[in-house]
């Protein structure tokens, strides 16, 4: 008979990942947390004391992930690196491994991306989750490495953050509108929209709902660094 591992809030946090990326937020309850865990639901109270709570944990988790992601790929670049040439790479290169990373981590789990681009900014920056503030921290702390002045490091904090949380929840919308229908107007229910109020969007709509993936996230924060720093 196998031992069940004590509860704990990351088990409770890990549990609720696994039902809000198989059944949406609209599935995610404190009882079918505890049912997934095999535990009553009061049970769940010591770990998270409300939904609210679950909810901020969800984006924890995701940051949690994503800090994962980073420090392994650090490793693994330091472990490969040529010993004559430096180990850290180039503040550029690294500010698009982050992208990269956070694109990753939220096509694996893109219904707790609303969360993400929401919950963080509804409380006062020192009560956020430790991951989340670490990840700003590192993207300060990458952007000082680059010789910035404060005023331009603040800029492109902003506007990297803007850009790349932006097309992230724009990528992974919701846009189907019938999953049955094997013809992608009508799947997408664009056949709803008068062909003479909104002839772009009726033409172009089968376009606009294909992923652009990473390379068109790489490209659009290229194109915000030569924005703002031409010369770096």
């Amino acid at each position: 008979m196998a031992v069940r591992s004590p509860l704990s809030r990351r088990r409770v946090l890990e549990a609720a990942l696994r039902v809000v990326d198989e059944e949406g937020l609209d599935g995610l309850s404190m009882r079918r947390v505890a049912t997934e865990l095999g535990v009553e639901t009061m049970a769940l109270y010591r770990y998270t004391p409300s939904k609210n709570d679950l909810l901020d944990g969800l984006v924890e988790s995701l940051f949690i992930e994503l800090e994962q992601a980073l420090d392994s790929a650090a490793s693994a670049a330091n472990a490969s690196a040529d010993p004559r040439h430096e180990a850290v790479p180039p503040w550029r290169e690294a500010l698009l491994g982050i992208a990269r990373a956070m694109y990753r981590v939220a096509l694996a789990h893109p219904h707790v991306i609303p969360l993400v681009a929401v919950r963080p900014f509804t409380v006062p920056m020192a009560r956020r989750p430790a991951a989340v503030l670490r990840a700003h921290e590192r993207l300060l702390a990458l952007l000082g490495t680059a010789g910035l002045d404060e005023g331009t490091t603040l800029r492109m904090y902003r506007a990297f953050i803007s850009w790349v949380l932006g097309y992230i929840v724009v990528e992974l919308r919701e846009v189907v509108d019938n999953p049955d229908e094997s013809d992608p107007a009508f799947r997408l229910g664009l056949h709803r929209l008068p062909v003479k109020d909104f002839p772009l969007l009726r033409s172009l709509g089968p376009a606009l709902a294909v992923r652009g993936g990473e390379e068109q996230l790489a490209a659009g924060l290229d194109a915000l660094l030569g924005r703002y720093l031409p010369d770096r």
